[in-house]
């Protein structure tokens, strides 16, 4: 295929190139020109293709263009792995199908009520769309027959395997025609994925892009080395600093910390909302729809949450929380950069997960450049810089009239000077988000971290060998390690208490790695643990914030919530601390007890017979009946309980 190939060259019919014509689409991606006239002509297709490619149009018009209108049974089946996905591809259909009569698509989803679905599915669709566990609920009630099936879409298959769905696939294409056409798309393809495309795909026509340059070329990759707790500090700061900032989505791991980043961010002025899978079908949908709509800025989400959103506004891909594997980065980055628009993917990288930070380079075949934090002067002179614009903009669009004539009537009335009130209105103006950013004093960032951090962590080459170094400075001793240990912000270590201790089976493993994963502080500011029976203490910085306070409050370690807060007087006084270190001070002599002196006699334990002891106790006196003789053996003798000695020696 030739740059020049337009749709009209691939034989699509005319409604279909209508409706292309009609969202301005003219020319066909490489993942579409390559599999669009495979699969008009019946072939099956094993396409390896990123996320942003356009492949969802590359099946979906050959699969429209083969409906047969007239029969309203299912023809195709698109597995997905989330619902949001699965809205999308059913949205995309629609879009494509709009001069066709008489057709429908119906995505099949969990969250939506099976009431609701079982109405639509006895009305009839061509085309349905779904996730497999919702798939397999119809099919297990009978409520959705597939003998009608001609053609079945795998998309995103590799994002099946790894939230475990592949079985479920597997069983479902057991339960389809064998005559159908089968087209699997993934990002990647591992052993399991072929094993599927084996078995269950004929003679497939293999359609490779290497979307990884194109898709991630577009999208400028940084990094920020985390120093301290302070991530939402410096996340704050990036979002106001970034000049071409329209939509952001920001990912973290859990469910938890989406909803608690999104409070946070929209305490701090921002229009910030959580995604995430616990939330109603109804809720998700609202959110993306503000976000297309600008009602939203920012969507916190998960990585399963964010599969398929695919808003043109969103221009900036935030790791927070950076991902387990190189893949599930990749998928996050998707998100921006698409369609030939250019995007930004900022990640979070704490010191201990640099060698995922290789990988990731690796995966993307391109270095990411590391940026220092922006300072507090450079985010507070972007947000003045913002709001003067935002002024210009309102005295060249708004009639103002009204709005002088109160201002001259608060001059007038008051003998108050014009600057002065335009003052107190930018005051009142900036909300949530202050013009002038406050000193925080906590956390590093490059920019202002000790020489002594500015270093890059030291690389390891393959085979376990150290790249060569240079002269070692002299090794602090254990209290200088120490004292490092315990510098964070303004260097106290505090005890607080939680509510968790031996009864509950906790472990101090089980503490550092709740506090440090829920609440984003690295060991190095977690001091000493101790357990007692229904509670425990630990050492933490006295700088935390209230806000990071609540979050650990609720954070959970045995099914138990942590409840932390800090010692009081009284608490601390009866509570044990740390044993003091032999060499904390002098320690009192011992007075050496001489050799010959003994304790008095009515003290001492009575004196022990040798045979007290199991292994010098005599033998038993009784005797006992003989074991029968098995046949062939040799009786043993009354009263003994050793066996025969075999004489002969093996």
């Amino acid at each position: 295929m030739t740059d020049t190939v337009t749709f009209a060259d691939l034989a699509l019919p005319a409604p279909l190139l209508q409706a292309l014509a009609d969202v301005g689409y003219e020319t066909p991606s490489p993942i579409q020109a390559a599999c669009i006239p495979h699969l008009l002509a019946g072939h099956d297709i094993l396409g390896e293709a990123q996320t942003g490619t356009g492949k969802t149009a590359a099946f979906a018009l050959p699969m429209l263009a083969r409906l047969d209108l007239a029969d309203r049974r299912p023809q195709v089946l698109v597995l997905t792995p989330t619902r949001e996905l699965a809205i999308q591809v059913a949205e995309a259909f629609q879009k494509y199908a709009h001069h066709l009569r008489d057709f429908h698509v119906l995505p099949l989803y969990g969250g939506q009520s099976m009431v609701v679905q079982l109405r639509q599915l006895s009305r009839g669709a061509q085309i349905i769309v779904g996730t497999p566990g919702r798939v397999m609920d119809h099919l297990e009630r009978g409520s959705l027959k597939l003998d009608t099936l001609s053609g079945l879409v795998l998309d995103e298959a590799d994002e099946m395997l790894r939230m475990g769905f592949i079985e479920d696939v597997e069983w479902i294409l057991e339960h389809t025609p064998s005559g159908r056409q089968t087209a699997l798309f993934s990002a990647t393809m591992p052993d399991a994925i072929r094993r599927v495309a084996h078995q269950h795909l004929r003679e497939p026509k293999e359609v490779k892009i290497r979307a990884a340059t194109s898709t991630v070329s577009a999208i400028s990759q940084r990094y920020w080395l985390v120093r301290g707790v302070d991530k939402l500090d410096a996340l704050t700061r990036i979002l106001d600093a970034e000049e071409k900032l329209d939509a952001a989505i920001v990912f973290v791991r859990t469910k938890t910390a989406t909803t608690e980043l999104a409070d946070k961010l929209e305490a701090r002025g921002y229009a910030a909302a959580a995604l995430n899978g616990d939330m109603t079908q109804g809720l998700r949908e609202r959110v993306i729809e503000q976000l297309k709509n600008g009602s939203l800025d920012i969507v916190v989400a998960t990585d399963v949450a964010a599969r398929g959103i695919d808003v043109p506004r969103i221009s900036h891909v935030i790791n927070y929380d950076i991902p387990y594997d190189t893949e599930a980065y990749v998928h996050r980055i998707g998100r921006t950069g698409r369609a030939g628009r250019e995007g930004s993917a900022i990640l979070f990288v704490a010191p201990r997960e640099s060698r995922m930070l290789k990988a990731i380079e690796r995966a993307t075949r391109q270095p990411i450049e590391a940026i220092a934090l922006p300072s507090r002067e450079e985010v507070a002179g972007r947000r003045v810089a913002q709001f003067k614009q935002l002024v210009l903009d309102t005295l060249q669009q708004e009639d103002l009239g009204f709005f002088m004539e109160v201002v001259n009537g608060l001059v007038d009335e008051h003998e108050i000077d014009a600057h002065e009130i335009a003052a107190a209105l930018a005051f009142l103006a900036q909300r949530d988000k202050p013009l002038q950013v406050e000193e925080s004093g906590r956390g590093w960032d490059i920019a202002t971290a000790p020489e002594r951090d500015r270093r890059p962590p030291r690389e390891t080459v393959r085979d376990g060998m150290r790249e060569e170094r240079g002269e070692r400075e002299p090794r602090p001793n254990r209290d200088e390690i120490l004292s490092r240990r315990r510098a964070f912000a303004d260097g106290a270590l505090v005890r607080y208490r939680i509510a968790v201790g031996r009864n509950q089976g906790a472990t101090p493993k089980e503490i550092v790695g709740a506090i440090a994963n829920e609440g984003g502080i690295e060991g190095k500011y977690i001091g000493q643990i101790h357990l007692f029976d229904d509670y425990s203490t630990v050492e933490l910085p006295a700088s935390l914030p209230g806000e990071l306070l609540g979050l650990l409050k609720r954070t959970r370690v045995r099914q138990c919530a942590l409840d932390i807060r800090p010692l009081t007087e009284a608490e601390a006084a009866s509570t044990p601390a740390r044993r003091p270190r032999r060499d904390a001070g002098d320690a009192p002599e011992r007075t050496k007890r001489p050799y010959d002196e003994r304790r008095p006699r009515d003290n001492d334990r009575p004196q022990s017979k040798s045979y007290d002891k199991p292994y010098d106790k005599p033998h038993a006196k009784t005797e006992r009946a003989p074991y029968p003789p098995k046949s062939g053996e040799k009786p043993r003798p009354a009263g003994g309980d050793k066996p025969w000695k075999r004489k002969d020696k093996r």
